[in-house]
């Protein structure tokens, strides 16, 4: 794993490799174990890498024979090795044994299409010098980050926007429009960032520029629904077992120490059932974190599943006086505002583990693929409300459940129903998001200062993803459903979590449940072997009998929730006070004062459960801090 960044300018510049060493430097927490760079009158190259792969040659950026091409690599190729023998056999010379230096010689077999011929993890820069041609491109599921800005003066990319900041061509100025998509979407979904002149390269595309020239972007792949009916169940859950045994097994290659993160879940479980059973009779070790407070601690059955698959087991306690202490850094570790409470104890959680392991296996994924979350369960009923229920019954049947007392809870009844019916009279796919957590529009309007609606207007980012879901033409409810889970909340918060939390440690994450095969295979399957009645991942659970306890298939779904609603009326009331006082708001001018006081105190008096937007409040503000302490909008 590693963190890539470079340019070019469009004319000839004084102080391009300090610039570039900079950029570099900005990003030593993805790669401490070596750093490189290639600089020419065109382009600037650089690396900070973790050695995973070919520890003592396998240093970048990495060239082709001539020195004619060059790349940079984040991220791992897992058929790296097949690739290499049949270039080999096209008479290509190879200098390393490291999985970047195939991407050099397949792109003067193939050119763009090189992207398709990958199997991994990967956010990848190629330079074609005789050309005077720069690639990026991102992996299929978008496991790796790639942001870029292309300005008159310079073209920028990078890992991490603390990346591009170094360098002076790129505006720090805020994106309006993405700060309401945060605020519907607890996250920044690609191709958009929170800066106003810088995109992310989305998952599953490739872009072409030139100086002088426009970035053109491309799509080479996406996930597929194509429901196959001719097969049995249980020819289904054999194909899902032999996938699910070839993706774990082709992310064990390693020439460091590996591990698994391990809740106590299915998805998680199973990844460990497989991959120690690969790695036996070698040690193979677990991690997981756990919380004091009750109904949020899943230690106790990471243990059961950690004992039943004879794992070296490792468990931490996280605890609110961890997330004070953590609070001053969390801006800067985002490196884009997220709301994800969880990327606090996943950050503690990956420093113990990079103590012992370099790459940690996740089970990120499975949900979203096979139909895991209450939003699934929920939509048919929300269906059928909107469909016999006048709009007059929808309101009574809000007031009446808006009455319930408060919980502090994040799966407590009177939460998942207040979440439920606040969402009910919109669309399906802004329906889902407001179960997620979005703020409805009225909510988002009474949020903002009258200066900041005015500038956003006429922008609607309801209206934005709702089209974004109809241009997919997907009819089925149930598959749109999927759709959007895997591309926003997966692929836009849970990666992105995952991805800053394990690399601000020197950790390298990998996902074999996104191995791009197993998805498009889930994509092949009728959506009611996912989703069986009130059973959610119905053929997951199939296809990991055998492999985990019986009590762990049936559990019902926890998740790494955090206490975040209970801390904010305890030990972080002092962070809300001061991060979210009147005058600091209004030195920013977009949040009203008033509207966010009233917040605080219906939360912190226990008459509402405002935790989410609490907590997208704070994590917006301590962003700025670190990236914007002087916000101008755009």
């Amino acid at each position: 794993m590693c963190g890539i960044t470079g340019f070019f300018v469009n004319g000839p510049r004084a102080g391009c490799s300090e610039v570039l060493r900079r950029m570099t430097a900005s990003l030593r927490h993805r790669g401490p174990d070596d750093e490189g760079a290639y600089i020419d009158s065109h382009m600037a190259l650089g690396v900070r890498r973790l050695s995973v792969i070919d520890l003592e040659t396998g240093r970048q950026p990495i060239s082709n024979e001539d020195h004619t091409v060059h790349v940079v690599l984040n991220g791992e190729i897992y058929n790296f090795t097949e690739l290499r023998k049949r270039l080999e056999g096209r008479g290509h010379t190879f200098r390393t044994h490291s999985d970047a230096e195939v991407i050099v010689h397949a792109y003067e077999e193939a050119g763009d299409a090189v992207v398709t011929e990958l199997d991994g993890m990967f956010a990848f820069a190629l330079w074609d010098a005789p050309r005077r041609r720069l690639l990026l491109a991102r992996d299929r599921m978008g496991e790796k980050p790639l942001y870029y800005h292309a300005g008159p003066a310079a073209f920028v990319f990078g890992s991490e926007l603390r990346a591009l900041l170094e360098c002076p061509d790129v505006p720090r100025a805020l994106s309006l429009e993405s700060l309401s998509r945060y605020l519907l979407f607890e996250c920044i979904p690609a191709p958009h960032s929170m800066l106003a002149d810088v995109a992310k390269v989305p998952p599953g595309h490739f872009l072409t520029v030139s100086p002088g020239g426009k970035p053109r972007l491309e799509r080479y792949w996406t996930a597929r629904f194509a429901p196959d009916h001719s097969l049995t169940e249980s020819d289904w859950v054999e194909r899902l077992r032999a996938q699910l045994d070839a993706s774990v097994q082709s992310r064990l290659v390693s020439d460091v120490p590996l591990g698994a993160f391990l809740s106590g879940g299915i998805d998680s479980g199973t990844v460990v059932a497989l991959a120690a059973a690969a790695s036996s009779p070698r040690p193979f070790r677990t991690f997981s974190v756990g919380f004091e407070a009750p109904g949020y601690d899943e230690r106790p059955f990471a243990n059961r599943v950690a004992e039943h698959c004879g794992t070296v087991h490792e468990a931490i306690l996280f605890s609110v006086r961890d997330a004070l202490a953590l609070m001053d850094q969390v801006g800067g570790l985002l490196d884009e505002p997220l709301v994800d409470a969880s990327f606090l104890p996943r950050y503690a959680l990956a420093r113990t583990v990079r103590r012992s392991v370099t790459v940690a296996l996740s089970g990120d994924g499975g949900d979203e693929l096979f139909c895991g979350y209450p939003t699934f369960l929920a939509d048919r009923p929300a269906r059928w409300l909107q469909r016999w229920l006048p709009s007059a019954g929808l309101r009574g049947l809000g007031a009446l459940v808006n009455g319930l007392p408060s919980s502090s809870h994040y799966g407590s009844v009177d939460f998942l129903l207040k979440q439920f019916v606040r969402a009910l009279p919109y669309a399906p796919a802004v329906r889902t998001q407001l179960l997620l957590g979005g703020l409805v529009p009225a909510d988002q309007a009474d949020l903002l200062t009258p200066a900041a609606r005015q500038a956003l207007a006429p922008f609607d980012a309801y209206e934005e993803l709702a089209g974004t879901i109809e241009q997919t033409g997907l009819r089925d409810p149930m598959e749109r459903l999927i759709y959007q889970h895997a591309r926003f909340y997966l692929g836009d918060q849970t990666l992105v979590a995952a991805d800053r939390a394990t690399m601000a440690a020197g950790l390298e994450v990998r996902a074999p449940l996104l191995d791009h095969r197993l998805v498009e295979l889930a994509g092949r399957m009728p959506t009611r072997l996912k989703l069986r009645g009130w059973t959610t991942k119905h053929i997951l659970k199939r296809a990991a009998a055998g492999l985990l306890p019986a009590t762990t298939i049936t559990r019902r779904k926890q998740g790494l929730g955090v206490p975040i609603a209970s801390w904010l009326r305890g030990p972080l009331r002092p962070v809300l006070d001061e991060r979210l006082a009147p005058a600091r708001l209004a030195s920013r001018g977009l949040f009203e004062p008033a509207t966010v006081a009233r917040l605080i105190t219906e939360h912190v008096g226990g008459h509402r459960n405002h935790r989410k937007i609490l907590w997208a409040l704070l994590m917006f503000d301590a962003w700025c801090d670190h990236y914007l302490p002087h916000a101008r909008w755009a």
